[in-house]
């Protein structure tokens, strides 16, 4: 196993694979169990989504659509590096710096799709 890993790491960004790989598998758990209810345990939880049910629903659909294709992208990046044969350290740094940029991509596009969609909330 520890040498599967090793050829792993050295072939892809294994960080940034198994970043891409743990938002993928959550984001798909998220939209197969969505958060039935408002909560401060799990889902996407922010002022405008935890407002009302209707927010909340929302929110959880659209940020998981997102994550995916986070998730998705983090995986692909970590191929790339293979081919572009980038030190461990600098695709580390950008699959987290790609992965910050994602969440903070997500964020900003669910709170403005929640304004247009709910405007009186």
């Amino acid at each position: 196993m520890e040498t599967l890993l090793n050829y792993l790491n050295q072939r892809i960004g294994i960080t940034t694979f198994l970043i891409g790989v743990v938002l993928t598998i959550t984001a798909i758990l998220t939209k197969l169990f969505p958060p039935k209810k408002i909560n401060y345990l799990y889902g996407y939880r922010t002022a405008a989504s935890m407002k009302n049910q209707q927010t909340w629903d929302f929110a959880q659909k659209y940020s998981t659509k997102i994550m995916v294709s986070l998730g998705l992208g983090l995986i692909a990046f970590s191929f790339l590096d293979a081919v572009m044969d980038i030190s461990e350290v600098t695709s580390t740094g950008l699959g987290i710096g790609l992965m910050i940029l994602g969440f903070i991509y997500m964020m900003i596009t669910t709170e403005k799709a929640i304004k247009k969609n709910f405007p009186n909330e």
